[in-house]
C-alpha cells in the first residue's frame, strides 16, 4: 500500500471513531430540530405553491449567518456556508415540496417515540436538517474547507419533474463537486444510481353526444379499467428490471352521475432507458386503441422523463457512504433512485441519496417518524460531508457509470 493510500486510509478512520460522539453530541440538539421539523410541517407546500417554506428556510439560513442567502426563478432556497480554501463546492438538498394541498391540517403530533402528520418524513424532516446543520457543524467544532451548498429545492414532485435542483444545476456559476440529496426516511437508504423513468397520466373523457346503451357497462371508470387491464398485460423483462406502477386513480363524484372524465397517473421504471422508451409506447398506443375501440376521448401526458446512470458500487463516494453508515450500526439499504440524485447524474457530479430516520405510512395524512434515529442520521450526513470535504471520496476515472 502507497504512503498516500495509508493516509487516505487513516484520514477517514479518523472520521469514523468520530462518528459516535458526532451522534451523542446531535441527540443533544434533538430539541432545535425538532421545533424546525414543526415549524416547516405545518407549512402547506404543495408543487408549486413553496413559497411560504422557502422563505421560512432563508430566514433560517440568515439567523446563521450563511452567505448568498437567496432564492431564484423557481423557488428554491439558497445559502452558502463558506469554507476555509473555498475552492470546492458540496451541495446538500432537500426538496420542499409535498403532495398535500393546503386544505389538509398539517398540524402535528408528538409523542415521546414519534412525530406524525402530513409529509412530516417526506421531506419535512429533510429540510429541517438542511435547515439546522449550519448550528449542528458549528457545535461539533467543524470548520470544512470546501463550501457547503444548502438548499430547498423546489418543484421536485410529480408535475415538479425536479425542475427546482436541475434549474439551479444548469444555472448556477459554482462547479458542484459533489451532491447529497436528503431525505426524511429511511435511515440506511442509499442510492448512487438513477433509474430511468416516464412519468404521466392517462386521460379519459366521455364526450357529451357519447352514445351510453353502445356497449353495456360505461362511463370513465370503465374505460380507465379497461387500459389498466390492457397495461398489466405488457410483457415485463425481468433484465433490466423494469416495473410500472399506478399511483392513483381519479373519476367520478357520486353514486348519482356517471363519470365523464377519469385520470390515471402511472410510472414506468427501467434499468433501460430503451425499455422505459418502449415500455411508453406501448401505453400510448393503448390508450389510442382504447380511444378508437370505445368512442371515449382516452390520451396520454407525460410530464417526466429521466434517464438511468450514476456512480458504480466501488465509486469511493458510494464505498465511503457505506462504511460510515456501518461503523453507526446501521444496515445501508441500496437501492436506484427515481428522485433528485438524477439531476446530479444528469451533469455528472458524483452524489448519492440518504435518508435521516426510520418511519412508516410515507405519502399518507397520518405519516410518522421515529424521533430517537434521527442523531444517528443526521450524524451520518456529517460524517459524509467531511468526508467529501477531505477528498475522501473523490471519484476516480471511469468511476462515472
Amino acid at each position: 500500500m502507497s504512503e498516500h493510500a495509508t493516509r487516505i486510509d487513516e484520514g477517514f478512520q479518523t472520521i469514523l471513531d468520530l462518528l459516535p460522539v458526532y451522534e451523542q453530541q446531535i441527540q443533544d440538539l434533538n430539541e432545535i430540530v425538532l421545533a424546525n421539523l414543526v415549524l416547516i410541517s405545518e407549512i402547506p407546500a404543495p408543487t408549486f405553491e413553496e413559497n411560504r417554506r422557502m422563505e421560512f428556510l432563508l430566514e433560517r439560513f440568515s439567523e446563521y449567518q450563511l452567505q448568498n442567502t437567496s432564492t431564484d426563478e423557481v423557488g428554491n432556497a439558497l445559502g452558502i456556508l463558506p469554507g476555509t480554501e473555498g475552492n470546492r463546492n458540496i451541495l446538500v438538498s432537500a426538496h420542499i415540496d409535498t403532495p398535500f394541498s393546503a386544505k389538509i391540517d398539517h398540524t402535528l403530533t408528538i409523542q415521546p417515540a414519534y412525530v406524525s402528520g402530513p409529509s412530516v418524513g417526506d421531506n419535512s424532516l429533510g429540510v429541517a436538517t438542511v435547515a439546522t446543520i449550519p448550528l449542528i457543524l458549528e457545535q461539533l467544532g467543524i470548520q470544512l474547507k470546501s463550501n457547503l451548498v444548502l438548499m430547498g429545492s423546489a418543484r421536485s414532485l410529480g408535475k415538479g419533474n425536479i425542475e427546482g435542483i436541475r434549474f439551479f444545476l444548469n444555472n448556477n456559476e459554482l462547479t458542484i463537486n459533489a451532491g447529497i440529496s436528503v431525505e426524511g426516511v429511511r435511515l440506511g437508504r442509499l442510492s448512487y444510481s438513477s433509474l430511468g423513468v416516464i412519468r404521466g397520466e392517462i386521460n379519459c373523457r366521455v364526450p357529451e353526444e357519447y352514445d351510453w346503451s353502445r356497449f353495456g357497462a360505461s362511463g370513465a371508470i370503465v374505460n380507465i379499467n379497461d387500459v389498466i387491464n390492457r397495461i398489466v398485460e405488457i410483457p415485463i423483462p425481468r433484465r433490466p428490471r423494469t416495473t410500472i406502477v399506478f399511483n392513483s386513480v381519479q373519476a367520478g363524484s357520486s353514486s348519482n352521475d356517471t363519470p365523464t372524465q377519469g385520470t390515471l397517473q402511472f410510472e414506468v421504471r427501467s434499468e433501460s432507458a430503451e425499455t422505459v422508451r418502449r415500455v411508453g409506447n406501448q401505453i400510448t398506443d393503448i390508450a389510442a386503441e382504447v380511444s378508437s375501440q370505445s368512442g371515449a376521448e382516452v390520451w396520454v401526458n407525460v410530464f417526466a422523463r429521466r434517464d438511468p446512470g450514476g456512480i458504480g458500487f466501488g465509486h469511493p463516494l458510494a464505498a465511503r457512504a457505506r462504511e460510515i453508515m456501518k461503523a453507526l450500526n446501521v444496515d445501508p439499504r441500496i437501492s436506484p433512485s427515481t428522485t433528485e440524485l438524477s439531476a446530479f447524474i444528469d451533469r455528472g457530479i458524483p452524489a448519492v441519496t440518504v435518508g435521516i430516520t426510520d418511519g412508516e405510512f410515507t405519502g399518507e395524512e397520518n405519516e410518522r417518524i421515529e424521533i430517537l434515529p434521527i442523531a444517528k442520521g443526521i450524524a451520518q450526513l456529517v460524517g459524509l460531508i467531511v468526508a467529501i470535504d477531505q477528498g475522501y471520496c473523490d471519484d476516480e476515472p471511469g468511476q462515472l457509470a
